[in-house]
């Protein structure tokens, strides 16, 4: 049976706030941010570095200036910034690094998305005046392009320590650091200790509407401030957006075992599936990534196939698609859309 009302594999940025959201929106005690006098983002801001044990935070609108942001703060036009080559912040955010930022990525190939200081050593500048110099490693925890691959603590304590004792920052895009850290069974503040600054979404598996946030020293985050503004950041009655941001930062996290567990169950349906390659064991938390390249069918054709049948995907290229679980998609859901999935490839 097909699936009544559109089943959202797209992406976990597509989760309608929840009735104790739209409540706390509702009811917010609002002020002007850019006056620092909100006080509901204010208290979002001391909630977020509670959690992550840091001096001080900063709400950003978005994801990809919470990155941008904190690359401006920790560079300077002609040095390069060091990043794997599925990276959001070198594939996904409009060639900021260099177009605003004025820095050159470096890219560099990872396993399964996930970098080691022994790739990232060999891409480091010599120390010599007429070279582009390092300034800036950006690691990403999940790699949404990898499939949803989690960077090992230890791993990533060893990059920022060896980064660190030769004068680099290294900044983490955390979009889902929560979806790492319940792979992991840590704490986020444990986790990303290491890093000089750490940008988290809001907006993705933890269900607010709009929002991200920076986390780091204060007077870190107060750097980001100024230049928050000046990309045009700067919000006046933002707590209805913060008041969300609250609700997700408080519960989001507890029920993230839900979309892996039902992300586990979709690729396990999915690899059974003639014409998909797909190893579920790769499978870590909320993406799945499969591929079409022995079954003859383009990721366009199939998409529209299951587009018809109520069940929405994105593309990585001509040769695979992107599903991602989340809050608003049900075990149901689930076992429906691999349904379709299997129906779709027999066409």
């Amino acid at each position: 049976m097909l699936p009544t009302i559109p089943i959202d594999l797209r992406s976990d940025t597509v989760t309608r706030p929840s009735p104790d959201m739209r409540r706390a929106m509702a009811d917010a005690v609002v002020g002007d941010d850019v006056f620092m006098e909100d006080p509901t983002l204010n208290a979002l801001q001391r909630r977020a570095a509670e959690v992550f044990d840091r001096e001080a935070a900063l709400f950003v609108p978005s994801g990809s200036m919470g990155n941008l942001t904190c690359v401006l703060a920790q560079t300077r036009p002609g040095q390069e910034v060091i990043c794997e080559t599925n990276g959001h912040v070198y594939n996904y955010e409009m060639g900021a690094l260099s177009a605003v930022g004025g820095v050159l990525p470096r890219v560099v190939d990872g396993e399964n998305g996930l970098l080691s200081w022994e790739v990232i050593a060999k891409a480091i500048r010599p120390k010599v005046y007429y070279r582009p110099q390092t300034a800036l490693i950006c690691l990403e925890n999940t790699v949404n392009m990898a499939g949803g691959t989690v960077l090992p603590t230890s791993r990533a304590k060893d990059i920022c320590d060896r980064a660190h004792a030769q004068g680099i920052h290294v900044h983490l895009d955390g979009a889902r650091v929560f979806n790492a850290a319940t792979y992991l069974n840590e704490r986020v503040a444990d986790m990303t200790r290491p890093f000089d600054s750490v940008q988290f979404c809001l907006s993705k598996g933890l269900g607010a509407p709009v929002g991200s946030m920076i986390v780091g020293t204060r007077d870190f985050i107060e750097h980001c401030r100024s230049i928050r503004k000046m990309l045009g950041g700067g919000m006046r009655q933002a707590g209805v957006l913060a008041a969300a941001g609250l609700v997700a930062l408080e519960h989001g996290p507890k029920r993230l075992q839900d979309d892996h567990d039902n992300a586990k169950v979709l690729a396990n349906r999915l690899a059974d599936i003639e014409g998909v390659t797909l190893d579920p064991q790769s499978v870590q938390t909320n993406i799945i990534i499969f591929s079409l390249k022995d079954s003859g069918v383009s990721s366009a054709e199939l998409l529209q196939r299951l587009a018809e049948r109520k069940v929405l995907a994105v593309p990585v290229d001509g040769e695979r698609i992107r599903m991602v679980t989340h809050l608003d998609v049900t075990r149901q859901d689930v076992e429906a859309a691999a349904d379709v999935v299997r129906s779709a490839m027999m066409r």
